[in-house]
């Protein structure tokens, strides 16, 4: 088994990759699909991404570019190698056959249906490799009514009934500033792989299909929204930065900024109330618990924002730290790049690209102690590994030469 040099500290040891040995066949494009190959790669599966030939994924070229790159493709194609291969034709088809009967997982986020118009199936893959894992995320899953329309994150989020909450109250909903669909859809994606995987060696089991659909990945995360509207008819209504029904948790302002200060416990109340100079609230049996506080959260939120109000961020973040009351500054990127929390903790690294420019980019979560993921190899150019993996699959050299001069591969 191969193994990794780990620095924990100033101590250097070996460690085994957790999912060394995996081999994952990446056909996904754009987020939702590559955001769970990304996760897998970084604690040590194999991953090979198929692009079409010509433009590759489109993530390539979204958001800010980098040398004609984007610096987003970065971080979500590192740890992969990459194959060009037109899937629309017959020829790469096959090529994917052979790639996909000998790996342990397929991730592909396409419609519903395109895989089977390209010979590449659940009945024809799993007869070709019964022991295959295949996650396929799509806009609202592989059956149901709603099946074969399209579908982003952007609509799984509304539908699955974030936007709703997302926003001033009275005013229209907005986007929470990231695809968030796309990603819940890949972490539901990503256990889904890792407990079919278990399944298949601790139960002996074959493989199976990882059903995940966008508006269920959001849904799931939800809280009480349809348990609360099931038992009471109450339809959760955004509450802009307050945390509805819990109080008090809330964004406040400051002389130059903003800061979340999260109230909310018994205890955690009364030394907040304190801090702030607000005995008569603090000793109030009324606001003893979260109901009284709740009843009366206009009132509380209007005493602690008078106090910020006159206070700069820091100084109001030390108060509350020395009272032990969970409290933080809104950040910005700039925030978190320069704080040493995150430097200390491995979260902001510094990466190399193949053009040879290096960025810092977000670490690896989530953080096992013993097998840590690792950022291994930069996100690579469209179709650099396509002749390696041809040969790995015994295609000889002049066949190879045959196909991309027939736009087979590229």
């Amino acid at each position: 088994m191969q193994q990794q040099h780990v620095q924990s500290g100033n101590e250097i040891h070996c460690a085994p990759m957790a999912l060394q040995g995996v081999r994952v066949i990446e056909m996904g494009q754009l987020i939702a699909g590559p955001f769970a190959g990304k996760t897998l790669g970084e604690f040590g599966a194999e991953v090979i991404k198929i692009e079409p030939p010509g433009a590759g994924d489109p993530l390539r070229n979204w958001r800010m570019l980098k040398d004609g790159t984007s610096v987003w493709w970065q971080v979500q194609s590192r740890n992969k190698r990459s194959v060009a291969l037109d899937l629309r034709n017959p020829e790469a088809q096959e090529i994917a056959r052979e790639l996909i009967a000998s790996a342990d997982v397929l991730i592909e986020n396409f419609r519903p249906g395109t895989l089977e118009s390209w010979g590449l199936g659940w009945d024809v893959l799993s007869e070709l490799n019964p022991g295959l894992v295949m996650l396929r995320i799509s806009g609202y899953g592989q059956t149901g009514p709603y099946r074969d329309l399209p579908g982003f994150g952007a609509i799984g989020e509304a539908m699955g009934g974030l936007r709703h909450l997302t926003g001033e109250p009275g005013r229209i909903p907005v986007r929470c500033g990231i695809s968030i669909g796309d990603t819940l859809a890949a972490l539901h994606g990503t256990i889904g792989i890792l407990t079919a995987l278990y399944h298949r060696k601790v139960n002996g089991g074959k493989g199976q299909v990882i059903d995940v659909a966008l508006n269920e990945a959001v849904l799931n995360v939800m809280e009480s929204l349809i348990p609360e509207y099931s038992a009471f008819g109450a339809v959760r209504e955004a509450a802009g930065s307050a945390l509805p029904g819990i109080a008090p948790s809330n964004a406040y302002r400051c002389v130059d900024g903003y800061i979340l200060i999260a109230g909310n416990g018994d205890s955690i109340f009364k030394r907040l109330m304190h801090t702030i100079g607000r005995t008569d609230l603090a000793d109030d049996p009324a606001f003893a618990n979260n109901a009284g506080r709740v009843a009366r959260v206009e009132e509380l939120d209007g005493a602690i924002g008078s106090w910020t109000a006159l206070r700069t961020v820091e100084e109001a973040l030390h108060l509350l730290a020395e009272a032990r009351v969970p409290a933080g500054k809104v950040y910005t990127a700039k925030d978190i790049v320069e704080d040493p929390h995150y430097r200390a903790r491995d979260m902001i690294l510094s990466q190399r690209t193949r053009e040879g420019d290096t960025l810092e980019v977000p670490g690896v979560v989530p953080k096992l102690e013993g097998t840590p993921g690792t950022v291994r190899t930069a996100a690579p150019r469209l179709g650099e590994d396509t002749t390696a993996v041809l040969r790995e699959l015994g295609i000889a050299d002049d066949q190879i030469d045959v196909l991309r001069n027939k736009g087979v591969i590229a």
